[in-house]
């Protein structure tokens, strides 16, 4: 059959079809939206600026704020405008570049999630030979690393959706193009490409959560051991905010990409890919920063010095 996709693409359903809903859904998922570029982007500016901040901890928040920044670049702003002006079609090739780089950008975010907690166990657990393994180099390379194997499986993920053919089925049940939704429109079989697809998904995603859950449990194994009740508790909530991000990033992916593919799964994972593209990114710089006086103690100084104001009151602090 001729591939009409090819040139006339895809429809993407969005979230709503209510025209009252569209608009009151439109000024949130702005808000959101303009909410995750201030906050990532200054937090990435402020490690990128801050000698202070020059260290291996805040490496991978900064690669982990541009890949928020990124990962919802991709899906949020198609999303608005179909949601104020209504125009949902997407052409062949944005969906497949779509696609390819929210599973690139999704699956760098989990390495890059698993090699933060690694660095939270070295500096915890084995905090005399931190300096040794978690080199600039080191650093480097585990976060090339976490990048470059985002970018095989998603190219994988891209090769396995699009060597279908499609045919005159254009609705994606989704805001975004994305592996389940797409396939469901290819006039062919499509369960060994699914079971494929689902594979090597189960084997990056729950790799990447065994690792950073592994590193997290012998952290409070660690924990456990201190005889200081008020830094033991301040430790504990730190790996608690963590876990919160690590569950509700995990558990949503792992909802969206091993549950069964129907209609109504269809409809349910465009909850969880709004916690992924939307919540997540805008909870991320929150919990990793709020409650880090490190970052405080950075974010005042550096204006302190760029407003000519004398820091000695706070040195003294």
């Amino acid at each position: 059959m001729d591939n009409l996709t090819s040139i006339e693409g895809f429809i993407l359903l969005g979230i709503t079809d209510e025209p009252n809903l569209q608009i009151f859904f439109f000024a949130i998922f702005l808000m959101f939206y303009l909410f995750i570029l201030t906050e990532n982007l200054g937090i990435f500016l402020l490690i990128t600026i801050v000698q202070s901040l020059h260290k291996p901890m805040y490496f991978f928040l900064a690669n982990l704020s541009l890949l928020d920044i990124s990962s919802s670049t991709i899906t949020v702003p198609k999303m608005l405008s179909g949601l104020l002006i209504g125009d949902k079609r997407i052409s062949f090739w944005s969906c497949v570049a779509q696609l390819h780089f929210f599973h690139f950008l999704g699956s760098s975010q989990a390495f890059i999630l698993s090699a933060m907690s690694y660095d939270r166990y070295v500096a915890i657990c084995n905090p005399l030979r931190y300096h040794d393994l978690m080199r600039r180099t080191s650093c480097v390379v585990l976060a090339s690393s976490c990048w470059l194997l985002g970018f095989l499986y998603s190219s994988l993920q891209a090769i396995i959706t699009f060597r279908l053919p499609y045919c005159n089925r254009r609705q994606v049940i989704h805001f975004y193009c994305d592996i389940k939704p797409v396939m469901k429109l290819a006039c062919a079989n499509t369960e060994t490409s699914e079971i494929l697809s689902t594979f090597i998904f189960a084997i990056l995603a729950v790799s990447a959560f065994v690792l950073t859950i592994v590193s997290y449990a012998y952290i409070g194994s660690h924990l456990l051991n201190i005889r200081c009740r008020q830094e033991r508790r301040k430790a504990f909530f730190t790996c608690t905010s963590h876990i919160t991000v690590v569950i509700l990033y995990f558990g949503s992916v792992l909802s969206m990409y091993l549950g069964p593919t129907t209609k109504d799964s269809l409809e349910q994972t465009r909850i969880s890919a709004l916690l992924i593209t939307i919540i997540t990114p805008a909870l991320n710089p929150i919990i990793y920063t709020v409650r880090n006086k490190e970052v405080k103690r950075a974010i005042q100084r550096y204006w302190l010095k760029n407003n000519n104001i004398e820091n000695c009151s706070w040195e003294g602090m």
